[in-house]
């Protein structure tokens, strides 16, 4: 998936007339959301449980709207809809991952938030309760996040640079810099409570949005949904090719295994990011997190419904033709299609223009501080607080905030220094740690009574060597037109991510392992086992009834 957000373009879809009136209202937009959330991260205790989980005091609807938040990132907001305007099917099917990912996450949260853990720390110390696996959790946790922070910071430069109308370097750097510090300052001091209320309030102006943009857009064909189709089909680079497979270039070449590839890490990656985890146990109880999903599972649905309609309809309105001029991945697509839907100096464009805009910076910052904190809560959590002198909960406290400082600041920093080079290696990268390191821990750890400790840390550290290794020798990062090095040719390995390998050896790893060490306590399982069913501790008697 091209993740090259928003690149330098030459054309300007916002126009002069437009420019003054949309960066004076974003500004303005800016400022309160930054008043807001320092308003609501200064009313949180300074207590470890209530910023990392807000004391799981948020009820099941609430919840389950952060959660849909959760889901809306600047890189779904604007990749879905553009691979959907440039590729057609193949975009469509990647646009469906995130909801069967949420579908994932369904049938395995209730679970997770019956163990009474919030952390992969806590999550991995269900069959290895000792410092090693914790570490190596914050281990993973840092290489899943690190990527996507570098994707969202440059995001959030590029897109501003191109709503001010310089998508030159120096500008794109410059406003990756001036947006990364804005959203690094509140992720320093957000809790978990202060964020999610701005996933609230971004979930509604979100679906709302993009609800009015495409209204707008089918109102130009007469309300023809079909009409709509037929335009973007004419208007597509490939019209003969457009609504059949085959269209996505970057596995065309290498086959449909790649493809099927692709599709299950996405999934299986993105059903358990640590953000979502922590998410998860911050549910009042099991059920309740059953509820929240529920609830997201629905709000993404219709998110996801809307961006596959924004895409369809930007290529119809604007033009692939259009579309690549500004952005060869097709990512201003959104912004593109709000800026054409209206007329030339209408205040309605300026409008939709401006609240398109409000609607990245939102989706920029919410993402940022929820992945940042999740990474920070598992350095406080799992390896500062589990060090060999006890810490008091100011001095956790402390520590969560300077891993929040730190984290951005070097995420910022190698945002803006990759700002000229492609970016599919990373989202790769991350989503294929998470496939590869988490779910083969977290389906052995619920349901496998022999998983021990080796096994865990022989998949954790087997898995993240074996995604590093063949990310490296990948088509993404030489060999391609797309990748990293374009003009090397160390691509041996012939896939796209190296989950088709990575997956399934880091399951045979964790079986292997478990295999080779001593049996773990038959007692301790039956009591896990009791209490990711339950949600309560299990008594003697509950252990000796299920042996």
């Amino acid at each position: 998936m091209n993740m090259d957000i928003l690149s330098s373009g030459i054309v300007d879809p916002i126009g002069s007339g437009a420019r003054r009136p949309v960066i004076f209202a974003f500004l303005i937009f800016i400022g309160l959301c930054l008043l807001w959330l320092f308003t609501l991260a200064t009313a949180e205790e300074d207590s470890p449980e209530r910023l990392y989980i807000a004391d799981r005091s948020l009820s099941p609807v609430f919840n389950g709207f952060a959660m849909a938040g959760e889901q809306i990132s600047v890189v779904t907001l604007l990749t879905v809809p553009g691979t959907i305007a440039l590729f057609g099917y193949d975009g469509f099917t990647f646009a469906l991952d995130s909801l069967i990912a949420l579908g994932v996450l369904l049938l395995l949260g209730q679970k997770m938030r019956n163990s009474g853990g919030y952390t992969l720390g806590d999550i991995f110390s269900l069959r290895a309760p000792d410092r090693a696996p914790r570490v190596a959790a914050t281990a993973v946790t840092l290489a899943i996040t690190v990527p996507i922070l570098m994707i969202q910071l440059r995001a959030a430069g590029v897109s501003a640079a191109l709503l001010i109308g310089t998508p030159t370097d120096g500008a794109e750097v410059l406003c990756t810099v001036l947006m990364g510090c804005l959203v690094a300052c509140f992720a320093a001091v957000a809790g978990l409570k202060g964020n999610s209320f701005m996933h609230v309030a971004k979930v509604p102006l979100t679906i709302g949005t993009l609800a009015a943009v495409t209204w707008l857009a089918l109102r130009k064909f007469h309300w023809d949904p079909g009409a709509l189709l037929s335009a973007a089909v004419d208007k597509s680079s490939a019209p003969n090719g457009y609504l059949r497979p085959g269209g996505w270039p970057y596995t065309a070449g290498l086959g449909s295994l790649n493809t099927f590839c692709d599709h299950i890490v996405v999934i299986l990656g993105t059903a358990v990011m640590p953000h979502l985890i922590l998410r998860v146990g911050a549910s009042r109880s099991g059920r309740a997190a059953r509820r929240s999903m529920s609830i997201a599972t629905g709000l993404v649905g219709v998110f996801i419904l809307l961006l596959i309609t924004t895409g369809f309809a930007s290529v119809a309105v604007v033009g692939a033709t259009n579309l690549t001029a500004v952005d060869p991945g097709g990512q201003a697509s959104p912004i593109l299609l709000a800026s054409e839907v209206l007329g030339d100096g209408s205040a309605g464009r300026v409008v939709l223009i401006t609240v398109m805009a409000c609607v990245v910076f939102l989706a920029v910052l919410t993402t940022v501080t929820s992945v940042t904190f999740a990474a920070s809560v598992s350095f406080a959590h799992d390896v500062f607080a589990r060090g060999r002198r006890r810490r008091t909960d100011t001095e956790e406290v402390r520590a969560l905030r300077v891993a929040a400082i730190v984290l951005c600041t070097v995420c910022l920093s190698l945002a803006a220094a990759i700002h000229r080079y492609p970016t599919e290696f990373l989202i790769a990268f991350s989503i294929s740690v998470a496939a590869s390191c988490v779910f083969p821990v977290l389906i052995y750890s619920l349901f496998w009574r022999r998983f021990n400790r080796r096994g865990l840390l022989w998949s954790v550290y087997g898995g993240l060597v074996l995604c590093t290794a063949l990310t490296a020798f990948s088509p993404i990062v030489s060999g391609t037109p797309f990748a990293l090095w374009p003009e090397a040719g160390f691509d041996w390995y012939p896939y796209q991510t190296p989950g088709l390998v990575s997956v399934p050896a880091a399951f045979v790893l964790g079986w292997l392992g478990s295999i080779t060490a001593p049996a773990a306590s038959e007692v301790g399982f039956e009591r896990m086992r009791y209490r990711i069913l339950t949600g309560r501790e299990a008594g003697p008697e509950a252990v000796d009834a299920r042996r």
